[in-house]
């Protein structure tokens, strides 16, 4: 078996696992935010303020911004390495599927950073 240094998990097996538990995450988040909005239709920015200084919620947001980040990646990375090859591409494949995977990781680290100054009140 051979695992690529950019791949997220250790087989295609563990990269299929992440994806569909951080997918059931990311559905669960989405219901439930849809289903707070139809609860709350004259919700104020204090309740919404109040939801999300509760621990839990900050948790279970984190826990979301990682699944949608580990989700994209290994989809990402899945797709440039089925598309951007020599076949394709010819000799520049590697350098522009290594730049191209370089540039992903850069905007999910900023994501990632980014989403946690938001959630926790970082300045």
């Amino acid at each position: 078996m051979v695992t690529s240094v950019t791949s997220f998990g250790r087989s295609g097996l563990y990269d299929w696992l992440i994806q569909r538990i951080g997918g059931a995450v990311m559905a669960a988040y989405t219901i439930f935010i849809v289903a707070y909005l139809a609860l709350n239709p004259d919700l104020t920015f204090e309740q919404w303020q109040s939801l999300y200084n509760q621990l839990w919620m900050r948790v279970f947001t984190l826990v979301t911004l990682l699944s949608f980040i580990s989700h994209a990646w290994i989809g990402l990375w899945a797709v440039l390495t089925d598309y951007l090859t020599t076949r394709m591409l010819g000799s520049k494949a590697t350098f522009l599927r290594i730049f191209a995977q370089m540039v992903l990781g850069a905007v999910a680290v900023t994501y990632l950073v980014w989403g946690i100054q938001v959630i926790w009140g970082i300045n």
